[in-house]
């Protein structure tokens, strides 16, 4: 039971029990976990949610239609290596944002955990990049969802399905957690993504389902795509070794933006019942997530669509550049398609959804740690953050941008691309100080003698894995908008709309990366506050660690339940 001691003149309630479900002042000075008038976050969220969350995070139109440009720009193994490559850099940040929040599950999240690790002027940057990120990628899965209805009917302003999709997302989200974490959106998603996988080893084993040859003969795919029109691809017309590593490259970013949304785990941390239990089982399933959803369904798409297969470009078709979509109208199954197609609509509301919840919760995160203007941490009687809610919704406006994009410029699918490139970038900018968190996280423990084992849950290969994540995004973050520099003949092979210099394209890719590091030096200089030494970093407030499982959930009873559980 809580037990509130006094509202102070801030207008919060301070907690007098450690641990208890209300806030309590943080080694860092933050109040965590308690809105305006007293007004708690309602820890709502059992683990079934909890997973239900991290699963929409994962899966999104990153990998049912994002994945076109990328097997377009690299080939079935530059797709296939790159999403790798990026599913190691994503494990890497999620063991060691993991550790962090199941010991600490702090409203905010890591964003809380960086001022309290680095410094508040960190804690304030990364805040404001995180809520940035979520509130852009909002317009994206908006406009993607557009773009997956344009499927059935093209001749209707895109600007009609974009309304419906986002009153949608906010009737969710204003239904507080248990709506959101509780809605099947996302069970529909790993249902869709299992059996197109499925569906796909059938398609490429099943002569039947190819085109047949000169003779009229069928063959079964095979590698059939990998041989010819080849396993990489020739970027921008680059030839040799460069060209193919540059298409492996261009592939990186796309990657990045169908795995950005692993880490709001972090952000449910603060509604989430007996974290201790739950966040860890969430965090060390990631790995599963991404070799059964991410490699594996790149692979299978390598083997079904041809690289230079024209209807990959998203900016000149509608929901047929989706490379399963593509291979079930090449395999003659006629209806099929729009089945599918179908579920890739939920999946875009489902993600819609998801970055509506994580957009609030950052400003939420910010307002209560005093980054952020004061209103925003106002909840009300069932602990819904409804002023930070409206601002998310209030800018997923941007989405109308593609209004004028029937027959015109931007189209539905151009839109997608611009907010997706920024998000990407974002994204990675803050996987790059989750991974330097936890390195000073790491240090403060080593340096006050804190045995890492008592913790809910320890990382394996920690610091290494941390080094790793925060080098290696960095490099993919200062390389992103290569192409745009590159040109052949004194012309750019990627030109802008006008087909000069792409401008558009440059200010996406480098706009977050220059703004990030000003932002912190501003408001170090403003604020003056002094760096966290590893002596002064706070590792038991908020750790909730003499909470008790009040009603303890039950496990899976029979098989069926079991393997379900293994996967989510």
């Amino acid at each position: 039971m809580n037990v509130i001691d006094k509202t102070t003149s801030d207008g919060y309630a301070h907690d007098t029990e450690k641990g208890g479900v209300n806030v309590h002042q943080s080694g860092d000075g933050t109040m965590e976990g308690m809105g305006l008038q007293g007004a708690p976050l309602q820890r709502q969220l059992k683990s079934r949610h909890i997973q239900m969350i991290s699963i929409g995070g994962v899966i999104g139109t990153g990998l049912f239609l994002g994945t076109a440009n990328a097997l377009r720009h690299g080939g079935p193994a530059g797709l296939l290596l790159g999403y790798a490559v990026m599913g190691s850099i994503t494990y890497a940040v999620m063991v060691s944002l993991g550790e962090m929040v199941a010991h600490l599950p702090i409203p905010g999240g890591h964003i809380s955990l960086a001022s309290r690790f680095v410094d508040p002027a960190f804690g304030f940057t990364l805040g404001w990049n995180y809520w940035y990120n979520w509130t852009i990628v909002l317009p994206a899965e908006l406009n993607a969802a557009a773009v997956l209805i344009g499927y059935w009917n093209s001749t209707v302003n895109p600007s009609a399905w974009i309304a419906i999709c986002l009153v949608v997302a906010v009737a969710i989200n204003f239904g507080g957690t248990r709506a959101y974490g509780e809605f099947w959106f996302a069970i529909i998603k790993v249902l869709t993504i299992v059996g197109l996988i499925i569906l796909g080893i059938i398609i490429d084993a099943t002569p039947r389902f190819s085109t047949p040859d000169a003779a009229g003969n069928h063959h079964a795919l095979g590698f059939k795509f990998w041989r010819e029109p080849g396993p990489f691809v020739q970027y921008l017309g680059i030839q040799g070794t460069t060209g193919r590593f540059l298409g492996f490259w261009a592939v990186l970013i796309q990657a990045a933006f169908s795995y950005i949304g692993t880490e709001i785990v972090a952000i449910a941390a603060g509604e989430a019942k007996n974290p201790k239990k739950n966040l860890p089982k969430a965090i060390k399933r990631v790995y599963i997530r991404i070799l059964l959803f991410y490699i594996l369904g790149t692979f299978i798409i390598g083997l079904l669509v041809a690289s230079d297969d024209t209807r990959l470009k998203l900016g000149s078709h509608t929901a047929t550049s989706s490379p399963f979509v593509i291979a079930i109208n090449n395999a003659g199954i006629k209806s099929l398609p729009g089945i599918i197609n179908a579920c890739l609509l939920t999946s875009a509301w489902s993600a819609a959804s998801s970055d509506l919840y994580t957009s609030s919760r950052a400003l939420y995160g910010l307002a209560v740690n005093g980054n952020a203007p004061r209103i925003f941490a106002r909840v009300n009687s069932w602990g819904l953050p409804y002023m930070a809610v409206a601002v998310g919704t209030a800018f997923s406006l941007l989405s109308f941008m593609s209004a004028a994009g029937s027959g015109g410029y931007p189209t539905p699918g151009d839109v997608f691309g611009f907010f997706a490139n920024m998000t990407s970038v974002c994204g990675l900018i803050s996987w790059a100080c989750i991974c330097y968190t936890f390195i000073r996280f790491h240090q403060g423990a080593k340096a006050q003698g804190i045995d890492r084992r008592s913790f809910a849950y320890r990382g394996p290969l920690q610091p290494f894995l941390a080094y790793y994540g925060l080098i290696f995004s960095c490099i993919v973050l200062f390389f992103n908008g290569w192409s745009v520099f590159v040109t052949k003949d004194g012309k750019y092979v990627q030109p802008g709309n006008d087909g000069g210099f792409d401008h558009a394209t440059f200010w996406t890719s480098y706009i977050p990366i220059i703004l990030f590091p000003l932002t912190y030096l501003a408001n170090r200089f403003y604020t003056r506050a002094p760096w966290v030494t590893h002596e002064e970093m706070d590792f038991y407030s908020g750790s909730r660690d003499t909470e008790e499982e009040e009603n303890p959930e039950k496990g899976p009873q029979n098989i069926i339940q079991k393997i379900w559980g293994f996967i989510m």
